[in-house]
């Protein structure tokens, strides 16, 4: 590996607040509900002494500048503008950023504070994610949601009246109890809200959540696909660009970070429970780290980072070819877009040559589709594609 590396990744840096005020039962973030207050100052200090090893770790390597940050949960809004200011600040000290740089902080519409809000602002944060999941009263009751509809627009306008206008909102389809009408309504009145960006997805129930120990009555396959169906029509009309799976985007506002993860780039994790990916400048080889998951095990980890016993690092391993392989085209394969072959070989160093199996078996499934006009290479997910993301992944593992 390492000769298809002409030039180094882009690098973005994702920062996990781990506390939230109640854990909800969809859930599988790392994520804890608050107890006895946030620990702001030992928590700060915890990142930068973990940011200040993986400084180390990129000392070799030719500077690069950050694109991105973004600030995830947990619910990072529970964080007060001038632990926000603290941290864009040391950050700023510890790397250069972007002129364009997105500063990205999640943020729950039931815990606004407008001082927060003005702070946030203040210290650079000019996107905001707010998990608003429904705006229905009783679907936000069975979400376990602790705010309500009116919660949710009133942090829009405050996040607005702060001066941060680019929002996103994430909302969830096939919802326990809802049918077509309801879910029309619900998408309808979250875009009254005019956010610039929609994630719009679909409830799963995951493994060592509330909901999947004890499932709440979903709508039926064929409902939840016509619900589907039905939101991207909405979203289209009402000029959202769908570029990835449940990603939609008003004209220059896709989420430059998440197209990092899904260019398959390299990213710093900082913070309980935190991923990484750095691709090293000299040999190209891969490497993911993953810190400790545990709020206060992480926080003692990091009081001495130089010490082996104190490490906040939970795992890292090197990515095999194999590994390589299948990790893009998870990320990738997520793109309206698709991909070419050099943007292949330049992710990962490999050969255009390691795709061809897998391609061929997904074209035969009709899963995808070349763009010859755009480039011979040129490749994306037909329709059928997304719908069947892990059917088309399968055709790249072994």
């Amino acid at each position: 590996m390492g000769p298809f590396f002409a030039r180094p990744l882009p690098l973005a840096l994702y920062v996990h607040m781990p506390w939230c005020v109640r854990k909800c039962p969809y859930c599988d973030f790392n994520s804890h509900a608050v107890q006895n207050g946030i620990p702001e100052d030992a928590y700060l200090d915890a990142l930068f002494s973990d940011l200040d090893a993986e400084c180390q770790r990129l000392a070799s390597a030719p500077a690069r500048p950050l694109i991105s940050i973004f600030i995830g949960g947990g619910t990072p809004s529970l964080f007060s503008g001038s632990a926000i200011r603290r941290l864009l600040d040391g950050l700023r000290t510890r790397f250069a950023l972007a002129p364009d740089v997105e500063i990205t902080l999640e943020a729950n519409p039931g815990r606004v504070d407008e001082a927060h809000f003005a702070g946030y602002a203040e210290a650079g944060v000019n996107r905001l994610s707010m998990g608003v999941q429904s705006l229905a009263a009783e679907t936000l009751a069975r979400l376990g949601r602790i705010h309500t509809a009116d919660d949710a627009r009133r942090a829009v306008a405050v996040a607005r009246a702060a001066g941060i206008t680019n929002i996103n909102l994430d909302l969830m389809f096939a919802l326990p109890g809802q049918d077509l009408a309801a879910a029309r309504e619900d998408l309808e009145q979250s875009m009254a809200l005019e956010p610039t960006h929609l994630s719009y997805y679909e409830l799963t129930l995951e493994p060592k959540t509330a909901f999947f120990q004890q499932p709440p009555a979903l709508p039926d396959p064929d409902l939840a696909d016509a619900i589907q169906q039905q939101g991207f029509e909405l979203l289209a009309e009402a000029g959202f660009e769908r570029y990835e799976i449940s990603a939609f985007a008003q004209p220059g506002a896709r989420c430059r970070h998440n197209l990092n993860y899904w260019h398959f780039g390299d990213y710093l994790g900082i913070g309980a429970g935190a991923h990484g990916k750095l691709t090293a400048a000299n040999s190209g080889l891969v490497a993911r780290r993953t810190k400790r998951r545990q709020p206060n095990a992480y926080i003692n980890a990091c009081q001495n980072v130089y010490l082996s016993a104190n490490d906040p690092t939970s795992s890292v391993w090197t990515l095999s070819e194999q590994d390589l392989l299948e990790e893009f085209a998870l990320n990738a394969f997520r793109l309206v877009d698709g991909f070419t072959a050099i943007d292949f070989e330049r992710s990962t160093g490999l050969s255009a040559s390691h795709l061809k199996p897998g391609l061929d078996a997904a074209e035969a499934l009709g899963l995808v589709s070349r763009i010859e006009a755009r480039d011979p290479s040129a490749m994306h997910p037909t329709a059928r594609g997304l719908a069947f993301l892990n059917d088309l992944i399968g055709c790249f593992t072994l």
